[in-house]
């Protein structure tokens, strides 16, 4: 990896562009899925083979005055969860970056203040992290594409001390559905408060103002550490509309092993209800074994079981 960094830092150079960086971070995984009745075709097994490839692929410099500017793009390949066939490889849309002291600013396929708040995903057992402690929200926010152009929005963060603000806005050419959101985020010895309110307007659609605000709490003593979630969502569909909570926990056994467990649900009629279980096992090296099972059930269906286990290796 080493070498691979000093290359492309060194082709950056001679190409006459002063103080950059090319850098490549990502991870692989690889394993086994189950989930109980998952495709009415005969011919998809319960039972498949998952993967994921993920490289970012980071361009970085920075000015005599201390300014940072950066650009990613992800090249990505996952597994199709349909049919157990594997996905083809592709770049999704390019995020760039300034960044000065506390202050940063993104555009382009960006994160929202949803997606960067602290402690929203929790811990999410599964080597295909599939189970979440926010199953119960059903606003669609702005968030981060991994695979495909990604809404091209701004998002700005500044943290200051203990305490750190953020906000985005994203247009809608379609029909002018804007949507923003704002959060602040307060951190207090080991337990950090997370709250974020966003919205998105009518446009032309006739769909009435839909809105969410979430508040989550993190904490961590010693080798245990815990996230709590209380989220309301306003939404187009009312089976939707109401009130959703979740909690997930982590505790650290010996030096290499982690067990982890986590619940979500939501009072309305189509709310998703998720519970489960998960281990990861430390390998060294940033490689790990990984594994969960739980059950998944949207409003009035059946629930189903699901379950993984793989290895992830981190570069």
């Amino acid at each position: 990896m080493k070498k691979v960094l000093f290359a492309t830092t060194a082709l950056v150079a001679t190409a006459g562009v002063a103080a950059a960086d090319v850098n490549l971070s990502g991870y692989g995984r690889f394993g086994i899925g189950y989930l109980e009745d998952r495709s009415t075709d005969d011919n998809v097994d319960d039972t498949i083979l998952v993967s994921r490839f993920r490289l970012n692929i980071d361009g970085i410099t920075e000015t005599d005055g201390g300014v940072r500017f950066e650009g990613r793009v992800r090249l990505q390949a996952d597994d199709d969860a349909s049919t157990g066939e594997q996905g083809e490889a592709g770049l999704n849309g390019a995020r760039f970056s300034v960044i000065f002291g506390g202050l940063r600013v993104d555009a382009g396929n960006v994160a929202g203040s949803f997606d960067n708040l602290a402690n929203y995903y929790g811990n999410e057992p599964g080597l295909e992290s599939f189970l979440g402690q926010y199953s119960g929200v059903d606003y669609d926010f702005l968030a981060y594409d991994s695979t495909g152009t990604g809404a091209n929005a701004v998002f700005f963060q500044y943290a200051v001390g203990d305490f750190a603000f953020g906000a985005s806005y994203d247009t809608d050419a379609t029909d002018g559905a804007d949507r923003w959101d704002i959060s602040a985020t307060y951190t207090f010895n080991n337990i950090t408060a997370a709250l974020a309110y966003g919205a998105t307007g009518d446009g032309d659609s006739g769909i009435d103002d839909q809105s969410l605000l979430v508040l989550t709490l993190g904490a961590e003593f010693g080798d245990f550490s815990g996230t709590l979630f209380v989220a309301d969502d306003d939404v187009a569909d009312d089976d939707e509309n109401g009130t959703a909570y979740g909690f997930s926990v982590a505790y650290n056994v010996g030096a290499a092993l982690t067990l982890n467990a986590v619940y979500g649900d939501g009072s309305a009629d189509a709310d998703t209800r998720n519970y489960g279980i998960g281990a990861i096992y430390d390998l060294g090296g940033g490689a790990s074994l990984r594994g969960g099972i739980g059950e998944i059930k949207t409003g009035d269906e059946d629930g189903q079981l699901r379950a993984d286990f793989g290895a992830q290796f981190n570069f």
